[in-house]
């Protein structure tokens, strides 16, 4: 199923998404001159970095087992990748609605807007 979380409920997502066996993951489907402008950081939970269109190509590093939110720039791309994983099999998968901009205005003002 996917469902949209915003920055601001992020935290939540994550406890509900936690436990002992299975760490969430944040997929971050931006290009890497994307990230190096902005990222985010923080505890429990994975950080993967995968631009959207290598996504096919390298779905076999992503384990359909493990909650994953996808995060983008604003949420296009990252809804988009959400849908596929989706029609791949992955059953518990987010959008990060607002992608890494809203996180900077909601969720971490330190995280730089490009």
């Amino acid at each position: 199923m996917l469902t949209q979380v915003s920055p601001a409920q992020f935290q939540a997502w994550l406890a509900a998404h936690s436990n002992d066996s299975t760490l969430p993951v944040v997929l971050d489907v931006r290009e890497p001159w994307e990230i190096a402008q902005a990222s985010i950081q923080g505890e429990g939970f994975e950080l993967r970095c995968i631009p959207m269109h290598e996504i096919p190509g390298r779905l076999q590093e992503l384990d359909p087992d493990h909650p994953i939110a996808c995060l983008c720039h604003h949420g296009a791309r990252s809804m988009s990748v959400a849908a596929f994983l989706i029609n791949h099999g992955f059953e518990d998968v987010s959008n990060i609605t607002g992608g890494i901009d809203a996180w900077s205005l909601t969720a971490d003002p330190s995280v730089p807007r490009y």
